[in-house]
């Protein structure tokens, strides 16, 4: 498939389905934009996988096929999305094995697997969204990779911990808890849902372990960040305003953590437009 088409679906997919990954992403020059756009369609098909109606054969089924797929990527495909990937990858030396790991996190989904401490979540979490930092820093560059490929790991654990804490309640709707059990034994929680599909448990009964969860999270933040300022204004401006609309969003929730207990906490489209700005222009997250 000619790259410009291939990439202009990418560009549509990304745009459309990843809109908090959006606002940093058209800050890249084209190139960039255009790689990085490829990464994201791909994560987001095999995340719409996990997530999907399917029933859990047919799903793993699927995770299979998409990891066979991302092992023989061809830039001539016909599916647009893996033609650019491919494209990217032999332009920007993409380290291809994070999307296994993606792949797994996956399956960990479809499968039901629960966390009983912090070190099983953590490896979860650099699966699902280190992987995806990994991949990023690849298109943006680096002048010593070893390094700041755990840096951008650790900047992807702070981004899924902040998913997590925002879709507590709906993933135990869905049947999913992500929480440590061990932090569940710790604040005396269970998480279990009511006839309404709420949290049977008095709010503030709830309230420690949620803060616990957004200082850890914080943590992730203060090394994930440090990555910054190695990075060239462009790719700088780019990360900070996606890291940006994440670590707002989780601040929002450490302030007022009774909202987690309602539904998603998010910011509005104007909101992410500033943050967006702010991070072209500079000024930090």
């Amino acid at each position: 498939m000619n790259p410009a088409r291939a990439y202009a679906e990418c560009e549509r997919i990304t745009r459309e389905q990843a809109r908090n990954f959006s606002y940093g992403i058209r800050l890249l020059p084209p190139p960039k934009r255009r790689a990085l756009s490829a990464v994201y369609a791909f994560a987001r098909r095999v995340d719409d996988i996990g997530d999907g109606d399917l029933p859990r054969a047919e799903k793993l089924a699927a995770l299979d096929e998409a990891r066979t797929r991302l092992h023989s990527l061809d830039p001539a495909s016909d599916d647009p999305v893996l033609a650019g990937l491919a494209d990217a990858a032999e332009r920007f030396g993409l380290p291809l094995g994070a999307f296994d790991e993606l792949i797994d996190g996956c399956r960990a989904d479809v499968l039901g697997t629960s966390y009983d401490t912090f070190d099983e979540l953590h490896h979860y979490c650099r699966c699902v969204a280190g992987s995806i930092g990994r991949l990023s820093l690849a298109v943006f560059g680096s002048r010593d990779p070893r390094r700041d490929e755990r840096t951008a790991d650790d900047l992807g654990i702070a981004l899924q911990l902040t998913n997590i804490l925002r879709d507590v309640l709906e993933d135990r709707r869905e049947g999913r808890i992500y929480l440590p059990a061990e932090d569940l034994r710790k604040f005396g929680c269970t998480l279990q849902l009511d006839e309404r599909g709420r949290f049977s448990e008095a709010e503030d009964d709830l309230l420690p372990l949620l803060e616990y969860q957004a200082a850890r999270a914080e943590e992730w933040y203060d090394r994930g960040l440090r990555l910054l300022p190695e990075l060239d204004s462009r790719s700088r401006a780019c990360c900070g305003a996606m890291a940006g609309i994440y670590h707002r969003l989780l601040r929002r929730m450490a302030l007022r953590p009774r909202s987690i207990l309602h539904g998603r906490t998010s910011l509005p489209d104007w909101e992410k437009a500033v943050v967006a700005a702010r991070a072209l222009t500079g000024v930090g997250t």
